[in-house]
């Protein structure tokens, strides 16, 4: 399994994590997400390489922008 990081600018609030969770959660491959707030970083765990741009057009629709990505292979 993948794990991936992304710090998100906009994030404010419970209900912004929630609303990043649903988003994210319907790119294909995540099966998790975990989005802090107060850090402004959301955690995806992914089955397989997850592409990109499906990912930071979730984060965008939600209406949020993506300021960096890291991953890391379990």
């Amino acid at each position: 399994m993948d794990e991936s990081e992304l710090v998100v600018n906009g994030m404010t609030c419970a209900h912004c994590e929630r609303t990043l969770r649903t988003e994210l959660s319907e790119v294909p491959g995540v099966v998790g997400v975990d989005a802090d707030a107060t850090s402004g970083r959301v955690r995806l765990q992914h089955t397989s390489p997850v592409e990109r741009a499906a990912v930071e057009s979730a984060v965008t629709e939600a209406g949020y922008t993506v300021l960096s990505w890291t991953t890391d292979q379990l």
